[in-house]
């Protein structure tokens, strides 16, 4: 039997492994600051009512009586008021460490008509409610870059198949997208671990590649973890800024199968990046944001719709964490937004905006009107150490 050696592989594969990372939307931006922000969006409505189950209000059990609610449904009790879900329970370390925080009841100025699309553009526009014009929009985290003194280098750049609206605009940056994307058959993927599974220069890199392309069912389990993974490698160099995407939250129907899997995903991805960066962990906050909630109540298909107030996930060593931030607006039928949505109690933009201001010194006024136009910041949450 021949050998085959990874050369044969490559060139049977017809593409570079160090390539396989540039296929999954991701941005960073390097500037001088030693503070570190990493961005996650949330692509198709993440249930915060799930993650961060509130179930000391009654009215959640009675909304969804058909889901696993609570600490007596294997949940992590945070608050007594508040339980982490299951599949975020590899995540309690960080709240016990004071490395993770939660802010509830909270949403952009979108109201329309809860199209994902929409409500993705406004997100990372940082508009206040408007769906920006398909020519010249650009993003909150392009706007701030001129605002940060001394920017310099590789002040950002996109990866991916499509540049990260949050990132688009006149500030310098560049992007890259493959002209053709990764589709290997499972037998050929497992071929290229195989072929890297003794080599600790390549063997990372083959891992994080199948994992961005979601390649098999059992490296989609790790893309997460591989996201996460590549971003740590650029904040650890001259990166300071990173924004990158994850799917699979829209959960219509059999919502506990499909978050399961997502959670997970999350979960893995976050404690991978706290091991990569290692003490720069230190100097890092997370924001974990999406485009809107969902529903307060099930629907017939143990699923949950678009909604409205939805929730964040904070994370990091810069975070004073170990708290859910926000007012609770409360279940009954009459506190719901058209008597079917959580409340919005507080714009989701004020909270980036407080991050962005105790992390890199912008200015209120700046923030307010420049990065987020018209919004109101309102007092300071406190959330950063």
């Amino acid at each position: 039997m021949n050998r085959i050696n990874r050369r044969d592989v490559l060139t049977m594969l017809g593409c570079s492994a160090a390539a396989f990372p540039l296929m999954t939307p991701m941005a960073f931006a390097a500037l001088p600051s030693d503070n570190r922000l990493v961005v996650v969006i949330l692509r198709g409505a993440m249930d915060g009512m799930d993650a961060l189950q509130p179930y000391g209000d009654p009215g959640l059990a009675r909304l969804r009586p058909q889901f696993e609610i609570g600490p007596e449904a294997g949940a992590t009790d945070l608050t007594g008021f508040h339980a982490l879900h299951p599949y975020l329970s590899p995540l309690l370390p960080l709240w016990r460490s004071g490395d993770l925080g939660f802010v509830q009841a909270v949403s952009t100025p979108y109201r329309a008509g809860r199209s994902h699309f929409d409500g993705q553009d406004i997100l990372e526009a940082g508009t206040a409610g408007d769906i920006p014009p398909m020519t010249g929009r650009d993003g909150w985290l392009n706007r701030l870059l001129p605002l940060i003194p001394g920017a310099h280098g590789r002040t950002a750049f996109a990866v991916g198949r499509e540049e990260m609206l949050i990132l688009r605009g006149p500030a310098d940056h560049a992007s890259w997208a493959p002209d053709t994307r990764l589709d290997m058959a499972p037998a050929t993927a497992d071929l290229l671990l195989h072929a890297y599974h003794d080599d600790p220069l390549f063997r990372e890199s083959a891992e994080i590649a199948l994992g961005l392309a979601g390649t098999t069912p059992s490296v989609e389990g790790k893309r997460g973890d591989a996201l996460f993974g590549f971003a740590a490698s650029q904040l650890r160099q001259d990166a300071r800024i990173a924004a990158l995407s994850l799917g699979g939250w829209d959960s219509h129907r059999g919502q506990s199968q499909q978050l399961r899997r997502a959670f997970s995903a999350l979960s893995a991805g976050l404690l991978r990046l706290r091991a990569d960066l290692g003490p720069t962990w230190d100097k890092t906050m997370v924001v974990v944001m999406t485009e809107f909630g969902r529903t307060a109540f099930e629907n017939g298909s143990r699923g949950t719709d678009h909604g409205t107030g939805g929730t964040i996930i904070l994370a990091g060593g810069a975070l004073n964490g170990g708290c859910v931030w926000g007012d609770w607006p409360g279940l009954d039928e009459a506190q719901l937004l058209d008597r079917r949505d959580l409340m919005p109690t507080r714009d989701v933009r004020a909270y980036a905006a407080w991050a962005l201001h105790g992390l890199f010194g912008t200015g209120r006024a700046a923030l307010s009107s420049v990065v987020f136009p018209g919004l109101d910041m309102g007092t300071d949450p406190k959330l950063l150490i």
